[in-house]
């Protein structure tokens, strides 16, 4: 009791939550982008079972920490460089998110038209969908378990309680799910945004291949672009939406 009183420990609740609501940024845009490609039926179940499955893993890494500390010991060297486990999970999950973000792009550019029309029987279709369900379920828990590693290594410098950890991904996984939908549509409904927001997971991924040769990025340099690119694609929407209003009257 005496702990839960204890103002230091709210602060770094508070510091922490915000640290991983931050950091899964990176996490709802790749979600939404996915789900955007299922039928309207599934996308919610999906991003619930995605952003379910990124707290699962973020829980089950905190409390193997032990494990986990121990991916930042060198497994080998190449070149002279030390190569840990979590580099090669970072190293694996930035060229993962290299090539599915520019795939997602070549598709949202070039190729709106590569997979064909949908099959027309009844049962196909379900079936299909339930194959695409899947498959996307399956990419977003392997892109989760990078940013989970990332994110659970970051909190293990910053807070030593791991009571105080856990309750700090709870809190961020459930204002993630509250705020995944609408960013979701949001980004669908603009396909200006998503092309932007794709280029941003280019960036992430290739931040993520770096950190693995430690060659450091900082986040806010990252988020500094993201946030500039942001405001002027909301100035570009406000201009089309006058526009519109103009040619209307």
């Amino acid at each position: 009791m005496e702990i839960l009183l204890d103002p230091n420990v709210w602060i770094a609740f508070a510091m922490l939550t915000a640290l991983e609501i931050v950091l899964g940024i990176d996490n709802i845009i790749f979600i939404s982008i996915l789900v955007s490609r299922l039928p309207a039926r599934l996308r919610d179940k999906a991003r619930r079972l995605g952003l379910g499955f990124a707290m699962l893993s973020r829980l089950l890494l905190l409390f193997t920490l032990t494990w986990v500390m121990g991916l930042t010991a060198d497994l080998f060297s190449l070149l002279g460089q030390g190569i840990s486990g979590r580099d090669l999970v970072l190293l694996f999950g930035g060229v993962f998110l290299l090539y599915k973000a520019s795939h997602e792009i070549f598709v949202e550019v070039e190729a709106r038209e590569e997979h064909g029309p949908p099959p027309a029987d009844a049962a196909a279709l379900r079936a299909s969908g339930h194959m695409l369900f899947w498959g996307t379920i399956g990419q977003i828990a392997v892109i989760d378990i990078v940013f989970s590693l990332d994110s659970v290594i970051t909190a293990v410098g910053m807070v030593d309680q791991i009571w105080v950890m856990a309750a700090a991904v709870v809190a961020s996984v459930g204002v993630m799910l509250m705020a995944a939908k609408p960013i979701g549509e949001f980004v669908e409904s603009h396909p200006s945004v998503k092309v932007l927001a794709l280029a941003f997971l280019v960036m992430v991924g290739m931040a993520l291949t770096a950190e693995a040769f430690d060659m450091h990025v900082p986040k806010g340099y990252i988020y500094a672009a993201m946030a500039f690119s942001l405001a002027v694609e909301a100035l570009n929407l406000r201009a089309r939406s006058r526009r519109r209003a103009k040619a209307r009257a």
